[in-house]
C-alpha cells in the first residue's frame, strides 16, 4: 500500500485518544531517542524476510496488537530474546512507558509500530507472522459501538494473511459480550480453528502468563477472564 492510500483512511481500526498527561521529561527524552531506532517504516517496502527488521535473525515473529503499559510484550521478549516481537501502540503515553521500561532492561528484540494495526498487517508480508496477541482489547461495550471492535471480518482476514499455516491467534477478554463476539465470528471465518475441547482450555491462562493491570482490575470487579487460542488452517 502507497503511503498516499495510507494516509487517505487514517485510521480504520483506533478510535481511541492518542494522548494524555503530558509525558515526563525522562519519558519524553527516551521516546524521541528510542522509537525512531525501533519503529518499522511503512514507507519503505517489506522486507522479503521479515527477519530482516531485527538485528539477530530471531527463530520466530510474534506481532502483539495494542498492548497498553507493556508488561505481557517486555515480559516474553526478556523470556524469549531469540523470538522477534512486533509491537503496536497508538497511545503516545502507553508507547513511551514501554520504550522507557525497554530501554532501562536493554531489550534488542523489538519493533514497534505506533499507529492504526491495520496499516502494518496490509504492509507485512503474506505467512510471515508466527503468532498474534490481541489481549484485552478495548471492548466498545455499548451495541452501538460494536462495529469499532478490532475483531472482524476484514481483520481476520488480514491476520490468515500474514500468519504461517498452524500458527495462533491469542485472544484474551474479561467481557463476556466480546468473548462471544469473537468466537462467532472465528466459527464463520474459514481459515481458524478453536482447538478448545474443555473450560480449562479458555479459563487458563497462557503459559508463562505475567498478568496485565487490565486483568487485575478485572478480577478485583470480580469479572473472569477468557484466554481463546486459535489455530491459522
Amino acid at each position: 500500500m502507497t503511503e498516499e492510500k495510507r494516509r487517505s483512511r487514517a485510521t480504520e481500526a483506533f478510535f481511541g485518544r492518542r494522548r494524555g498527561k503530558t509525558l515526563k521529561p525522562r519519558q519524553a527524552e527516551q521516546l524521541g531517542r528510542l522509537l525512531p531506532a525501533w519503529k518499522i517504516d511503512l514507507a519503505k517496502p517489506a522486507p522479503a524476510r521479515l527477519s530482516e527488521l531485527f538485528d539477530h535473525a530471531p527463530e520466530r515473529i510474534i506481532l502483539e496488537i495494542g498492548f497498553g503499559g507493556g508488561e505481557h510484550l517486555l515480559h516474553r521478549a526478556l523470556e524469549s530474546p531469540q523470538t522477534g516481537f512486533i509491537g503496536v501502540e497508538p497511545f503516545v503515553n502507553s508507547m513511551a512507558k514501554f520504550v522507557a521500561a525497554a530501554g532501562d532492561a536493554g531489550v534488542t528484540n523489538v519493533r514497534l509500530y505506533d499507529d492504526d494495526a491495520t496499516q502494518l498487517l496490509d504492509w507485512l508480508p503474506a505467512g510471515s507472522l508466527d503468532g498474534i496477541d490481541l489481549l484485552y482489547p478495548d471492548p466498545w461495550p455499548k451495541m452501538r459501538h460494536w462495529k469499532r471492535r478490532f475483531v472482524n471480518k476484514a481483520n481476520l482476514d488480514r491476520f490468515a494473511r500474514v500468519l504461517k499455516p498452524g500458527a495462533r491467534f491469542r485472544f484474551a477478554s474479561d467481557i463476556d459480550t466480546y468473548v462471544n463476539w469473537t468466537l462467532r465470528h472465528i466459527h464463520a471465518h474459514p481459515e481458524f480453528d478453536w482447538p478448545a475441547r474443555n473450560a480449562s482450555d479458555w479459563r487458563t491462562p497462557y503459559e508463562g502468563w505475567p498478568g496485565t493491570r487490565y486483568e487485575a482490575k478485572a478480577l478485583r470487579e470480580g469479572r473472569t477472564p477468557a484466554y481463546l487460542t486459535f489455530l491459522r488452517k
